[in-house]
C-alpha cells in the first residue's frame, strides 16, 4: 500500500470510530508508531481536523464532512455475502437494517459495478435448516440496550417450559450452537446468566440504566465447552 492510499485508509478508520489509538492504527496497517505520528500529522497539514485526547486517542472534530467513501468491488462483494449470511442467522429487523445500509453503499458504486453486483447477488444462495432460522425479532432491541447500558425486562422459558420474569443488564451477544444468546447480569439470580434468545417469550426495553457499577468483559464469561 502506497502512502496516499494508506492516508485515505487511516482517515476512513478515524471516521468509523469515536476514538482511535495510535496502537490500533499501527496494528491495522503494520506500521511503526513513529510512522503513525507522521501520517496523522500529514492528515492535519492537509486540512483534516484530527485532534487527540489523552488516554483515548485520535478523533475527527465534530462537524467535519467528507464525500461518501468509494468502495472496491471486493469490499462490495464481502458486504453482499454478509447480507446473505444475515438472512439465515439474524432476525428480521437486523437483516432489514443491513439491507438498508447495503442499499446506501450501492448508491456510490459505478454503473458497471452495480451491474456486476446484481449478477453476483443472483448467483449466491444460502440454505440452512429451518431450526436455525430465527423466529424472534429481539436482536436490535438487545443491541440498543447494550450500547446504552439499559436494563431489559423479559419473560424467559426454561427447558421445563416454566416461564419466569427477569430483569437483566445485557453485556453482550454470542452466537453458538446455531443459536443467539444474550449474556447478562440477572437481578433475580444476582449473577451472570446465559439466555438463549429463542426461549425469550417477551422482551421489553425499560429505559432504566444499569444498577451494577461495573460488569465483566464479555470475553471473561465462560461459555459451555460442549456445544
Amino acid at each position: 500500500m502506497n502512502r496516499i492510499d494508506r492516508l485515505f485508509a487511516i482517515l476512513t478508520v478515524l471516521q468509523s470510530k469515536k476514538y482511535v489509538t495510535a496502537e490500533e492504527i499501527s496494528d491495522r496497517f503494520g506500521m511503526s508508531i513513529r510512522t503513525v505520528y507522521r501520517d496523522v500529522k500529514a492528515l492535519g497539514e492537509s486540512g483534516i481536523p484530527v485532534a487527540f485526547e489523552p488516554h483515548r486517542g485520535y478523533f475527527i472534530t465534530q462537524g467535519f464532512f467528507l464525500p461518501p467513501v468509494a468502495f472496491s468491488m471486493e469490499e462490495a462483494h464481502a458486504l453482499l455475502v454478509s447480507e446473505t449470511l444475515l438472512s439465515g442467522f439474524a432476525d428480521k429487523t437486523t437483516h432489514t437494517h443491513f439491507s438498508t445500509a447495503l442499499t446506501k453503499v450501492k448508491t456510490v458504486l459505478k454503473h458497471s459495478q452495480k451491474e456486476k453486483l446484481e449478477q453476483l447477488s443472483a448467483s449466491i444462495k444460502l440454505q440452512v435448516p429451518s431450526r436455525v432460522t430465527p423466529d424472534f425479532d429481539y436482536l436490535s432491541t438487545i443491541q440498543e440496550a447494550i450500547s446504552n447500558s439499559h436494563q431489559l425486562e423479559l419473560h424467559y422459558m426454561n427447558l421445563k417450559e416454566e416461564t419466569s420474569q427477569r430483569h437483566i443488564e445485557p453485556i453482550g451477544l454470542v452466537f453458538y450452537a446455531f443459536n443467539w444468546h444474550v449474556i447478562a447480569w440477572c437481578h433475580l439470580r444476582s449473577d451472570y446468566r446465559d439466555f438463549k434468545i429463542a426461549r425469550i417469550a417477551t422482551l421489553r426495553p425499560t429505559g432504566r440504566p444499569f444498577l451494577k457499577d461495573k460488569h465483566i468483559p464479555l470475553g471473561e464469561y465462560r461459555l459451555p465447552v460442549d456445544y
